[in-house]
């Protein structure tokens, strides 16, 4: 029987984390929510605890990577549903979009592809480093101590290296009604600027960019929308 626990790392996502948690509570999908509190300097634990599910909160900043990892470690379900704090326009049947192919076994994970996604990704249709996905606990489980080492926004690409490896079918799912709000709208656009520069010096101290063309290449072949 599949069993979902929903994963929401969140760094000073106070304002925002408000609305996701209003979506997933209570979503009969879901076995639990966690949410890792990545030592945001905001109200974001105080806002999730009113909510009433678990919150793990980190005494300092260490990065989704190591965040996620605490997430799954405390996760009971045998599937994990990694969802970002900040999304806006989710709704109830987006989650159950998303986790629906993996329980009907129609594949083995599922990856989501927002409206506001890259309109390169959006063409290909396939976000590879999206950051909300369904799998098996057990694909990871073993491997929290690399987790915590990846660097801040490494997960993702390393996450599909597993998918990858394991030859998994991938449900790419369409999100036309949810946006990730541009790190420029959340920061200005000089910290957003530097927030995205950041990002990709992450994902390629993971991955090279020939590996991430083959991630692209070998994630697109294995996938349906």
């Amino acid at each position: 029987m599949i069993t979902v626990s929903c994963i929401i790392p969140a760094h000073n996502e106070g304002s925002r984390i408000g609305r996701v948690l209003d979506v997933v509570q209570n979503h009969p999908l879901l076995r639990e929510i966690i949410v890792v509190d990545d030592g945001s300097a905001d109200n974001t634990a105080q806002i999730a605890q009113g909510k009433n599910v678990r919150v793990i909160s980190l005494p300092e900043n260490r990065g989704k990577s190591y965040a996620v990892a605490e997430g799954i470690a405390a996760a009971t379900g045998s599937h994990l549903l990694m969802l970002d704090a900040d999304l806006v326009g989710l709704s109830y049947d987006d989650i159950t979009a998303l986790i629906r192919p993996v329980m009907a076994h129609q594949a083995e994970v599922s990856i989501s592809l927002r409206r506001n996604s890259p309109w390169i990704w959006r063409f290909i249709g396939l976000d590879y480093i999206s950051g909300e996905r369904v799998f098996a606990r057990e694909l990871v489980a073993q491997h929290l101590a690399a987790i915590r080492r990846l660097p801040h926004f490494g997960l993702e690409v390393w996450i599909n290296q597993q998918w990858i490896a394991a030859g998994l079918r991938v449900q790419v799912v369409s999100w036309q009604g949810v946006i990730s709000p541009y790190k420029a709208a959340k920061m200005g656009w000089l910290r957003g600027l530097k927030a995205d520069v950041s990002m990709m010096r992450d994902i390629f101290r993971t991955i090279s960019l020939c590996e991430s063309v083959r991630q692209i290449i070998c994630l697109k072949r294995k996938s349906r929308v």
